[in-house]
């Protein structure tokens, strides 16, 4: 059975999620898309000529949303990331135009007859996600974001840098909006098994300081070059790869959580349909108040971008 994976909108983020399928064979077939085909095509031929000396052949189709028919997964990477080029610290500035892209782009999906799982990049990713959904009709489960899974991975980042070790040996979860109303829950965060918030406290280290360092980590790089592309894609992919295997991994995605009525990021269980089961975390009283904070403000926003398409 052939891996068949499309990426649809090619600019900084979509092209690395790409190439990082291609030179590691992820996929057998590759659908890619984009509105600036000169743009799209300089990047397939770029593909080509690096197949003869790679360990991969992949198959790379061009423009053709009728090819996802049969994909078993698209990357959504719609975007103008020029516009988030403001003093101010806010996905949210990208909504009017990634809400009415997405729109056009979800129909053609719909009509390529698409049935596999959705993988939204594009910000603001919870709404954005909110909006696949609706307009494909595709079941819950099959739409999902990468939400938190970065935002987890920058936590682990600067966790790991206070104690000295590799990222990997840190685990825990950024939760809600994969934007300003996140918080990391400390209460689900283990360095080499131990907690946190004791390890915090025999360090003295400030937990709010670490908390405002993972939520903003992703604007230093963007600052730094005018975007950002490695971290996300490479999450983007990492969530192909978990569906395409059928892996049943515990991630922290935008995923929709009846409780709240939105989607939103926290663990669950991703496997070949999506999302298999929703995990359940044991958190304090301030983070259920922080997360349903966030749940409000992405429904809010959400509510407005579906008047706005009326």
């Amino acid at each position: 059975m052939t891996r068949k994976i499309g990426v649809i909108g090619v600019g900084h983020v979509g092209s690395t999620a790409a190439h990082y399928i291609v030179a590691n064979g992820f996929a057998d077939d590759l659908v890619l898309i984009d509105k600036n085909e000169e743009k799209l095509h300089a990047d397939v031929l770029d593909f080509q000529d690096a197949l003869s000396n790679l360990p991969f052949h992949t198959n790379i189709i061009e423009n053709d949303y009728s090819a996802l028919a049969d994909a078993d997964v698209i990357i959504s990477a719609v975007g103008n990331i020029k516009l988030q080029d403001t003093p101010k610290v806010d996905r949210f500035v990208e909504l009017p135009f990634t809400r009415d892209a997405v729109s056009e782009v979800a129909q053609k999906i719909k009509e390529s007859g698409f049935h596999g799982v959705i993988i939204a990049i594009t910000n603001p990713v919870d709404v954005i996600t909110s909006l696949y959904q609706k307009i494909t009709g595709l079941p819950k489960n099959q739409v999902i974001g990468t939400g938190t899974l970065l935002d987890s991975a920058r936590m682990k980042r600067v966790v790991a840098e206070k104690f000295d070790v590799d990222p990997r040996s840190v685990s825990g979860y950024n939760l809600g909006e994969h934007g300003n109303s996140q918080f990391t829950a400390w209460s689900t965060v283990k360095v080499m098994d131990q907690p946190m918030t004791k390890l915090a406290k025999e360090n003295n280290l400030d937990l709010d300081e670490l908390d405002h360092d993972s939520k903003y980590g992703g604007w230093l790089v963007f600052h730094g070059k005018k975007y950002t592309s490695y971290g996300v894609a490479t999450a983007a992919v990492r969530l192909a790869n978990t569906v395409l295997s059928d892996a049943h991994t515990e991630l922290p995605v935008s995923n929709f959580r009846e409780e709240y009525g939105v989607y939103l990021s926290y663990p669950a269980i991703v496997g070949r349909q999506g999302i298999i089961k929703q995990c359940q975390l044991d958190l304090t009283d301030e983070e259920l108040d922080k997360l349903q904070n966030s749940a409000n403000f992405i429904k809010e926003k959400y509510q407005e971008s579906l008047d706005a398409l009326k």
